[in-house]
Order: structure tokens, then C-alpha cells, then sequence
């Protein structure tokens, strides 16, 4: 019994460690361009955005595992057992993308309040953050929120990823068309009457259109905000 409650105890440490230590290598590597407080500030933006995801998917009974990061690719929960229809998958999905902005917020009201430009620019990288991870296409947050509609939707999302490659070229969004690949081709052939795409997608007409609702709302105001952030920044710099 005591070895058993070792090896729980470790599990858990081990749990502990990968998201810590992980958390420390991103910091430490943001750190290196953007300096030390920006990189804090912005690997916190990332967890309170993960732990969005998570606390969503445990309260829907969803074994999940605690969130890893990667420098300059971001952070992910794992899910260690699918979804139980579209519907878990879509709320899994917002949680993110919604604590993450309201983490933004809390940067942008501090901001403003203590007139600092280090947490205005925190504030901005939170709310672009956001916005960016509500493209419509999966593995995007906005592919698993949009699901809930219909899975063609993210046959949009792909020129959008295409055209923010054009106007910003990056080898993430690279990385990114690698993984979304497989989902577009998927959408491509979604036949919404296949018995098993009835059931997981056998979503209540009220309950797409409610997240069709705070899929746009959400994603204006965080467009609106990031263009807001960005303007008072440019301000900044013009007035230094």
C-alpha cells in the first residue's frame, strides 16, 4: 500500500514537474527576445488560457491531463479520452479562448489604471492570442467551437490561415496548415448522415445557434479590443 501511494504521489509530482519545468523553458526563451517580465506575463496569459480548457473538461467528467508548453508554439491540455459528442467538444473549446480574454482584460484594466505600457502590451498579446486561436478551422480552438454548427465551417478557416500566412509568414502558421490539413480534408468529406456523425453531432438547433452567438461576440470584441490595444500602443511609441 505505501509503494502504491509512492508511485501515486510521484505521478502526480510528475504532472507537476512537466508543466512547471516546461512553463520555466518558455519563460526562459521569451525572456531571451522580449525580456523577463513580458515573457512571465506572457506564459501566465498562456496558462490561465489552458487552465480554461481544463477546468472545462474536468467539469464535464473529461480525464484530462495538466497543461505543456512549448516555446513559440504556445501550450496544450491532453485529452485523454475523446469528447462525448460536439456539444462537450465546442464548451471544451470556448472555455480557452473565454479565460483567456478575461485574463487579457485584467492585464488591459491594470494597464490603464497604473499607466503601465509593459501590461497595455500584455494586454494586447492576450487579445491577440484569443483571437487568433478562434480561426474556424481544428486544431484551432475555433474548429472545436464551430464543430457544434457544422464541420464544414472550417473550409473557411483554411484561407484564413492562408491569407494571415501571406500578410504575416511565420513557420508556426506553417505548422499549423500541417495539422489543419488533415481536418480540412475531413470537412471535405463530412457526410452529416454517416450513423456516427448523427451522433456526436446531435446538437439541439438552440444550442448551435447560442454558440454561434458567443463564437462571433467573442470574437468581435477581441477583434475590436486587439485593434483598440494596438492603436494605444502605436500611440505610445510615438509620443516616447
Amino acid at each position: 500500500m505505501k509503494l502504491l501511494l509512492a508511485l501515486l504521489t510521484a505521478g502526480k509530482l510528475g504532472k507537476v514537474l512537466v508543466t512547471g519545468g516546461s512553463m520555466v523553458v518558455s519563460v526562459f526563451a521569451y525572456a531571451w527576445i522580449y525580456g523577463w517580465w513580458y515573457a512571465v506575463g506572457f506564459v501566465g496569459l498562456i496558462f490561465v488560457h489552458e487552465m480554461g480548457h481544463y477546468l472545462a473538461a474536468r467539469q464535464r467528467g473529461l480525464d484530462v491531463g495538466a497543461p505543456t508548453f512549448i516555446p513559440f508554439v504556445g501550450a496544450w491540455i491532453e485529452l485523454k479520452q475523446r469528447p462525448h459528442d460536439a456539444e462537450t467538444e465546442a464548451y471544451v473549446g470556448f472555455a480557452g479562448p473565454l479565460v483567456g480574454s478575461l485574463g487579457a482584460l485584467a492585464c488591459y484594466f491594470l494597464a490603464r489604471e497604473h499607466g503601465s505600457p509593459l501590461l497595455l502590451a500584455l494586454a494586447y498579446a492576450g487579445f491577440f492570442l484569443n483571437l487568433f486561436n478562434l480561426i474556424p478551422i481544428s486544431p484551432f480552438d475555433g474548429g472545436r467551437i464551430t464543430a457544434v454548427i457544422s464541420p464544414k465551417i472550417w473550409l473557411f478557416g483554411a484561407p484564413m490561415l492562408l491569407a494571415l500566412f501571406f500578410y504575416r509568414p511565420s513557420p508556426l502558421l506553417i505548422l499549423m496548415a500541417i495539422l489543419a490539413a488533415p481536418q480540412v480534408l475531413q470537412a471535405w468529406r463530412h457526410d452529416p448522415a454517416a450513423p456516427e456523425n448523427q451522433a456526436y453531432y446531435a446538437v439541439a438547433p438552440g444550442q448551435r445557434l447560442q454558440y454561434a452567438v458567443y463564437y462571433i461576440g467573442l470574437a468581435a470584441f477581441l477583434a475590436v479590443m486587439s485593434h483598440d490595444v494596438h492603436e494605444m500602443l502605436q500611440s505610445l511609441r510615438g509620443g516616447g
